[in-house]
């Protein structure tokens, strides 16, 4: 409301100062400036995110002022604008939640996410398990080749399958290898099969992520080296072991692992004195597999076997067996093959564990003498021809040992 209305002189209660006199121009302009100065300084304090020394005083001038400082900023915006962004950067702090989390994993996923992503791995393990036992070697080499992943999925989910075991046969072979080194000299009885210049060469045929080769390794240095300054035993070895490991599978997941297809390994004939198949033979040719052990096992090399007892033709076909008649039949598949059988175990609820042996020139030719006087050998060597005419019509993978395959949830 004008307390005073005069042709081109308006004057308003705010342009009053204390007293009733009117403010001038200059009065004018403290308290303006002195306003703007109150409220920076506010929004400062409220803010407290730019430091003092970056804020800007405003222009005490006329309108002009600002136009000139407006178009010289413009122009400076180009070449200073990124400084001005990093310096005020550098002075705010971090906000709550403005940091880059890293990816999520299943320790941050709310338990029915956790339970989700278990049955999508599980399902994806069931998957690759089913290839790897129904089709041949070859294939799987193939796929294996074409997407490595696979190889590393198939070992997570076995991992996990593993824990469940109330023992693992790798862990059952390696305590075996110790217990025989440990006590008996190699070549002697009851001790491992080595070479004749006894050194143990073992090939782990689908050796997966090569752990027997690691845990023997380790073992064979420790024996060694707590033998030194201890008297020789008159039973025990007298001196120190010296065993190699192969491993061989379709991944090199670690230094330890050459890959092959284990029906076609890179060794010379008779180069090993063990062969190891731990749940390995998965492929519908497997017998191709057997055939490679006795090319490369010296004379005298022994043939190690486990198995799931689920796999054998008779057990999975729900017949009342003998403990001892459990997998008979892949027992004699495997003489067909030329080795001798010397013990099977049946004794853990999952697995089976067979011992063969390659015989020698002599007790081969002693064997085949007696066949023929019982009039055997002829029956014999039409065995062999119908297991490889029976292998030709349906593979060995889908009669004498079935597949592993989980049931799908």
């Amino acid at each position: 409301m004008a307390l005073f209305e005069v042709e081109g002189w308006n004057i308003k209660a705010d342009d009053v100062a204390v007293g009733g006199i009117p403010k001038n121009k200059k009065q004018k302009s403290k308290e303006k400036k002195a306003k703007r100065d109150e409220m920076s300084s506010r929004k400062r304090k409220h803010e407290s995110k730019e430091p003092e020394e970056d804020a800007e005083e405003k222009p005490e001038g006329k309108e002009s002022n600002r136009k000139v400082q407006k178009s010289d900023s413009a122009k400076g915006k180009k070449k200073g604008g990124s400084e001005k962004k990093e310096s005020a950067s550098e002075g705010k702090k971090p906000e709550a939640g403005t940091e880059q989390s890293p990816l999520p994993t299943t320790q941050k996923l709310t338990p029915l996410q956790q339970k989700m992503m278990a049955k999508l791995s599980g399902s994806r393990f069931r998957w690759i398990n089913e290839q790897l036992y129904t089709v041949s070697s070859e294939d799987a080499f193939q796929l294996i080749q074409e997407q490595p992943s696979l190889f590393d999925e198939y070992h997570q989910g076995f991992r996990a399958q593993v824990q469940s075991w109330p023992e693992n046969p790798v862990d059952v072979f390696v305590d075996q290898i110790k217990q025989r080194l440990s006590t008996r000299p190699v070549n002697a009885p009851g001790g491992m099969p080595g070479l004749p210049t006894k050194d143990v060469v073992i090939a782990d045929m689908g050796c997966g992520e090569a752990q027997l080769a690691l845990d023997v390794n380790s073992f064979t240095k420790e024996f060694n080296s707590a033998k030194k300054g201890k008297k020789k035993s008159r039973n025990g070895p007298q001196n120190n072991v010296n065993v190699k490991v192969h491993s061989f599978d379709l991944k090199k997941t670690n230094e330890r692992i050459t890959v092959a297809d284990i029906k076609n390994v890179p060794l010379p004939d008779e180069s090993c004195s063990v062969v190891i198949f731990c749940l390995a033979l998965m492929g519908t040719n497997f017998l191709d597999f057997v055939e490679e052990a006795y090319r490369i096992l010296a004379p005298r090399g022994e043939l190690w076997v486990a198995e799931i007892k689920s796999r054998f033709a008779e057990s999975s076909e729900n017949k009342i067996l003998r403990p001892e008649d459990v997998g008979s039949e892949f027992v004699e598949a495997l003489k067909l093959c030329g080795f001798f059988h010397k013990k099977t175990d049946n004794s853990n609820k999952m697995f089976s564990r067979f011992e063969f042996f390659k015989p020698p020139k002599e007790i081969i030719e002693e064997r085949k003498a007696k066949l023929e006087r019982r009039k055997k050998f002829v029956e014999q060597e039409s065995e062999k021809e119908r297991l490889l005419q029976k292998r030709t019509e349906q593979p060995e993978g889908e009669w004498l040992l079935k597949p592993c395959i989980y049931k799908r949830r």
